[in-house]
C-alpha cells in the first residue's frame, strides 16, 4: 500500500477530495485532509444508513422485508387507494424496495406530497424484479420504517446508530410531510462515515457491542439483485471481494473483509470519471490499472 502516492495523485490532479481514511483490522493507519472537522454531503450513502436502521428494526421483529409496502403505509393512505393501486402495491415488498428491484419508477419524488407522488407512480410490471436505481424506493422504505417503529426515523437513527458509534456531527432532511428523507440529503464527516463502514466490517458490532445482527449484515451486504455494476444488496453495492457505500459525486466507503480494509473518502467530483477510483485501487489495493 502506497498511501503517499495516492495523496500525491489527489493533489497533482487537483481532485476535489475533502478527506481520506484507511483502516486495517479496524485500526486507523492513514488519513489525509479534513476527516473530522467539517461535515460534507454524502448523498446516496444515506441509503446505507437507512438500511442499517431497517436492520435494527428487523432484529427487533418490527419490520419484515418479505411483507408488502402496503402493510406499512399510513391507514389513511391505504383507505383512499383504488383497488388497482392496492393490487399493484401488494406485490412490492420491502425487500424489493431495499434492492431497487421495482422497475421503472421516476428517479425522485416531487411536489408537496412526496408520498402521494411515490404511491401514484405506475409500475409497468409490479410482479417482475428489475433493477432500476432511484430515490423513490429508499423514500418509501423510510416511510414504511417510520410506521413500523412508530416514531421518526431520524430520531431512531440518532439514538440507535449515531449515539453508539459516537457520531455527533451530522445533518439530515425530511420531506414536506415530515418523513426522514432516507434517499439522500445527509451530511457527515469522513471519519463518521468510516464508523458506518467499520460497523459493517465488524458484522454488526462496534467497540464490542452488538448493534446489528450478523444475519442482517449478511443479507444487506450479499448480492440480492444483479445489475451492471456486479450486484446490489440492501442499499449496499457489491465491490470486488467486498462491498461499498456509495454517494453520487464520489462519496465512498469500501469495506473489504478479506483484506481487512475499510477505505473512506468524501469528494465532490461531478463527472463520470473513474480516475479517483483507479488511483485508489492502484495505490492502496495494489491492483494494476
Amino acid at each position: 500500500m502506497d498511501f503517499e502516492a495516492f495523496v500525491h495523485e489527489i493533489e497533482k490532479n487537483r481532485w476535489n477530495v475533502w478527506g481520506v481514511e484507511v483502516y486495517e483490522k479496524g485500526r486507523l493507519i492513514h488519513d489525509y485532509g479534513d476527516t473530522c472537522e467539517n461535515i460534507h454531503e454524502i448523498y446516496s450513502a444515506t441509503k446505507t444508513i437507512l438500511s442499517i436502521a431497517v436492520g435494527i428494526a428487523y432484529d427487533r421483529g418490527l419490520i419484515n422485508p418479505e411483507k408488502s409496502i402496503l402493510e406499512y403505509l399510513p391507514a389513511e393512505k391505504r383507505n383512499h387507494m383504488s383497488e388497482q393501486q392496492k393490487n399493484r402495491l401488494e406485490k412490492i415488498t420491502i425487500h424489493r424496495l431495499l434492492t431497487m428491484s421495482v422497475g421503472d419508477l421516476p428517479f425522485r419524488p416531487e411536489g408537496n406530497s412526496f408520498l402521494d407522488f411515490s404511491l401514484a407512480c405506475l409500475v409497468s410490471h409490479p410482479d417482475k424484479n428489475v433493477f432500476h436505481y432511484n430515490n423513490i424506493c429508499a423514500y418509501l422504505v423510510g416511510v414504511a420504517l417510520s410506521n413500523a417503529i412508530g416514531e421518526d426515523v431520524g430520531r431512531f437513527i440518532e439514538r440507535n446508530i449515531f449515539e453508539p458509534l459516537h457520531i455527533t456531527k451530522y445533518e439530515y432532511e425530511r420531506c414536506p410531510e415530515g418523513y426522514f428523507y432516507g434517499a439522500s440529503s445527509m451530511k457527515l464527516t469522513v471519519h463518521e462515515l468510516s464508523q458506518i463502514g467499520l460497523l459493517l466490517y465488524n458484522k454488526g458490532t462496534y467497540e464490542g457491542k452488538r448493534i446489528l445482527s450478523e444475519n442482517y449484515v449478511q443479507m444487506a451486504t450479499s448480492v440480492q439483485q444483479m445489475n451492471h455494476e456486479g450486484g446490489y444488496g440492501y442499499f449496499i453495492w457489491k465491490y470486488r471481494d467486498g462491498f461499498s457505500i456509495n454517494g453520487k459525486w464520489k462519496q465512498k466507503c469500501y469495506i473489504l473483509p478479506q483484506r481487512d480494509l475499510v477505505i473512506t473518502y468524501l469528494a465532490h467530483i461531478e463527472d463520470d470519471s473513474h480516475d479517483l477510483l483507479l488511483s485508489m485501487e492502484r495505490n492502496l489495493l495494489g491492483i494494476p490499472t
